[in-house]
This record gives C-alpha cells, sequence and structure tokens, in this order.
C-alpha cells in the first residue's frame, strides 16, 4: 500500500460516517443539535452573536501565539526556509503535526458555527469557502509560499473579501464567477509577490 493509500484509508471512513449521520438526522429529521443551532444562530443580551463569543477569544489567542511564542516563531521560520530550521535544530515535522492538530480543531469548531447557522450538517456544507478562505489569507498578506503572514491581516482580508461577496450578490453574479474570481486573486497576488520576492 502505497503512503497516499494509507492517507487516504482514514479519511474514507470518516467521510462514511459522516454520509451514514448526515442520513440518520434527515430521515428523523432532527436536525442539527439545539445547543448548535443556538450557537449558530441566537444573540447573547440581543446584541453579541454567540459565533462572536467564540471567535474573539480564538481569534486571541492565534493572534498571541503566532507572535509572542516560541511555536510561532518556529512556524514561521520553518515556512521561510524548512532546511535553514532543520539544520538550525529545529524539528519540522513534529511541528508540523502540531499545526495539522490545531487546523483540525479550528475547522471542527468552525464546522460546528457553519452547521448551527444552517441546521444542516454535511460533509460538503462548507466546500464553497474554501477558494475564499485561501483568498482571504493572501488578500491579507499572507504567502501561499510560507513564511509570511498573519492572522490579523487574514481577517482584514475576509472583512475585504466579505464586501466583494456582498457586491458580487447584490449586482447578481452566480456563484461560479465569485469562483473565478477569488481563484484570480490567489493567482495574481501570488505571482506578484513571487516576482516582488525574485527581485529582492
Amino acid at each position: 500500500m502505497t503512503a497516499a493509500g494509507a492517507a487516504r484509508g482514514p479519511r474514507v471512513v470518516v467521510l462514511g460516517l459522516a454520509n451514514v449521520w448526515q442520513l440518520q438526522m434527515v430521515q428523523t429529521g432532527a436536525g442539527v443539535p439545539r445547543e448548535l443551532r443556538t450557537l449558530g444562530t441566537e444573540i447573547a443580551l440581543t446584541v453579541v452573536p454567540y459565533t462572536l463569543l467564540v471567535f474573539v477569544p480564538i481569534a486571541l489567542l492565534i493572534l498571541v501565539g503566532l507572535r509572542r511564542t516560541g511555536y510561532g516563531r518556529l512556524l514561521f521560520a520553518i515556512g521561510d526556509n524548512p532546511i535553514a530550521s532543520r539544520l538550525s535544530g529545529a524539528r519540522a515535522w513534529q511541528v508540523l503535526i502540531v499545526l495539522y492538530v490545531i487546523s483540525a480543531l479550528l475547522a471542527a469548531v468552525a464546522g460546528f458555527l457553519v452547521s448551527g447557522g444552517s441546521n444542516v450538517a454535511s460533509v460538503t456544507l462548507v466546500d464553497s469557502y474554501v477558494l475564499p478562505s485561501v483568498a482571504a489569507a493572501v488578500i491579507g498578506g499572507t504567502s501561499i509560499l510560507g513564511g509570511r503572514g498573519g492572522f490579523g491581516g487574514t481577517i482584514v482580508g475576509a472583512l475585504i473579501l466579505q464586501v466583494i461577496i456582498s457586491l458580487l450578490s447584490s449586482l447578481g453574479y452566480p456563484e461560479a464567477v465569485r469562483q473565478v474570481l477569488f481563484g484570480a486573486i490567489i493567482v495574481a497576488v501570488a505571482a506578484a509577490y513571487t516576482r516582488v520576492t525574485q527581485e529582492s
């Protein structure tokens, strides 16, 4: 068995379990748990959405973790020059494993919030958000080549992207046009960053 096949096995199992659970929820008409619906749709004190109460602490932890901890500095160092980081004694594979675990946990939290807001649980629920999320990071100054960027810029990029999405929606453009625009933004910014780094 190849490494790709071994990695695909657990993913297929998880997707299968998710599909079975989704079918069960559809047949029983139960939807997502009430706690998730409350978290995804309701407002605390008639002013603050519960989703914001979840997002703000997590965002602060990420901002502090990236800029004020040794692990955050290791991430930037490995992203900028993995060979030099390895030669300096950094164990890149351990850092990356921790990063993948953190990313999976954050994706799970985001999935719970989206599922609660839409009252739908599906393995393809947020497929349309994949390209915009990359575009938001790129607009915010994060290099897809690694070693440069930050979560604060990504938040700003997401806000800018949301304005663009709202504008396209008001003009009546379909989802396909939005995806093409997001892809064009990623390619254009990545090409510009590559050219700047080569010249410098």
